[in-house]
C-alpha cells in the first residue's frame, strides 16, 4: 500500500466580520492554522460595506501561499 501526499501550495479564504477588530481576529487565527501546513500570507483584499440602517459589514479575502 503507497501512500502519497501532496503539498498544498495555494489556498484562498474568505473571511467576513461586523467589526475590523473581529475580522483581523478571525484572519490572525486562520494565519497560525496555515503556518501548520507550511502556507503563508501572499497577498489580502478587504472591502466595508455600509447598510441602509448605517451598519457596517467588513469582508476580506486571503491568498495563501507555500512557503519556499
Amino acid at each position: 500500500m503507497n501512500i502519497h501526499f501532496d503539498l498544498i501550495e495555494d489556498k484562498i479564504e474568505f473571511f467576513e466580520g461586523t467589526s475590523l477588530t473581529d475580522l483581523e481576529r478571525k484572519i490572525q487565527a486562520q494565519i497560525e492554522i496555515n503556518k501548520a501546513i507550511l502556507l503563508q500570507v501572499a497577498s489580502v483584499s478587504h472591502q466595508m460595506q455600509v447598510a441602509p440602517d448605517g451598519s457596517r459589514f467588513y469582508s476580506a479575502v486571503v491568498h495563501f501561499k507555500a512557503k519556499k
